[in-house]
């Protein structure tokens, strides 16, 4: 596995590996989740020429999995981490989000931050694992009361969601 920028041409597969990584809520009972769009190509290519869309590569430099960030709040955000369902559990997805905080810190940026379901395993819990912990309504930022806004129009607040930080400062 490598972790690297995403180029340009491989935005469309990274759409097809967000739809894929979507359709497994289907086996959790949760199927309208599983048929919400995922990024669309202009968000995900305006990531890429960003420099915040990251892919883990894997046999033949194939991406198997990507993180795409934006800076929120004076952190870096985890906007989409999804992982091919063949790949899972692997580790793509925590080195995506090694590489991400080692990218915040270089950039001076104290945390990741990001939503997510509170209690579907590969979402809360995993990324509890992974170092995040679930903010108390008093620190939720104003971008991730923006971000939760949009996603309770979308319909996810159907099922329990958190907002979750990863302090990154040194040895985070």
């Amino acid at each position: 596995m490598i972790i690297r920028d995403a180029r340009a041409a491989e935005v469309p597969r990274l759409r097809e590996i967000d739809w894929d990584a979507g359709q497994v809520f289907r086996d959790i009972g949760m199927p309208e989740a599983a048929e919400f769009e995922p990024r669309t190509l202009a968000e995900l290519a305006d990531s890429q020429r960003a420099g915040l869309l990251w892919v883990a590569a894997v046999e033949g430099d194939e991406p198997a999995s990507f993180l795409m960030g934006v800076v929120l709040d004076g952190c870096l955000h985890v906007e989409q981490l999804s992982t091919a369902p063949a790949a899972a559990r692997r580790g793509l997805g925590r080195a995506l989000l090694d590489h991400a905080a080692d990218w915040a810190r270089a950039g001076g940026l104290p945390a990741l931050t990001l939503t997510t379901f509170a209690d579907v395993p590969w979402n809360g819990p995993y990324y509890e694992r992974c170092g995040f912990r679930v903010l108390r309504d008093d620190e939720i930022t104003p971008g991730l009361r923006a971000v939760r806004a949009h996603e309770t129009a979308l319909g996810l607040d159907r099922w329990p969601r958190v907002c979750m930080r990863r302090d990154v400062s040194a040895g985070g």
